[in-house]
């Protein structure tokens, strides 16, 4: 252990700044992910062959391993913070994309129809009706993504990525120097840390957001 306190009070600096990385390129994944989920979960929730085959494909790309698919983006991106953030965003849409189309679809359609007979269009119901009511369930899912990004992120370490990962993979590879166990266990605590506190900041928006009739 005081191997361990010595080595993050001597790399304070670059411990934050590696953990600001990763964090940034977590947040902004799953905000994209949300993004592209929600409206693959709109378009799709009121065709169960469409909206099948959506959940179909987002579970067959969370089947792949994190290494294989950023093996796969490395033609398409070549190394750095692209192909990790693209990795991100496709192993998040699967939890959005089906809280987003199971939550559509359990909505009472007599609260639709009620919108409507107040002279809501379709927008004005999806937007101010739907969405809303659907807004738990969208924020329970993007916790899942984070926890899931938050670990995936340390692995695109492998192709360059940003975060805390190059500090494990680092340690790793100097196994038998003093210094090994240190920048692994650090890397690996600190990631750790980060989950937990981006869990609970999306727990107290989830409480600031939502009416409390729907909670």
């Amino acid at each position: 252990m005081q191997a361990l306190w010595e080595y993050m009070a001597a790399h304070h600096s670059q411990l934050l700044f590696d953990s600001y990385q990763h964090v940034s390129a977590v947040v902004q994944s799953v905000l994209i992910a949300t993004i592209i989920g929600v409206a693959v979960g709109v378009l799709t929730y009121r065709n169960s062959l469409a909206s099948n085959l959506a959940t179909a494909t987002s579970s067959v790309i969370l089947t792949v391993p994190a290494f294989a698919l950023l093996g796969l983006l490395i033609p398409l991106f070549g190394l750095g913070v692209v192909p990790s953030v693209a990795a991100l965003v496709l192993y998040s849409l699967l939890p959005i994309i089906r809280n987003t189309i199971v939550g559509l679809g359990a909505i009472d359609p007599a609260l639709t129809d009620a919108a409507r007979g107040l002279g809501m269009g379709r927008l004005a119901t999806l937007g101010r009706v739907e969405l809303r009511l659907v807004w738990p369930s969208i924020l329970s899912a993007m916790r899942i993504s984070t926890q899931m990004s938050m670990g995936v992120l340390a692995i695109a370490a492998y192709v360059k990525g940003p975060g805390l990962g190059n500090l494990i993979f680092a340690g790793l590879a100097r196994v038998g120097s003093p210094t090994a166990l240190p920048m692994a266990l650090t890397g690996t605590l600190l990631i750790v840390i980060l989950a937990l506190l981006l869990d609970g900041i999306l727990v107290l928006v989830g409480r600031l957001t939502t009416s409390k009739g729907i909670r």
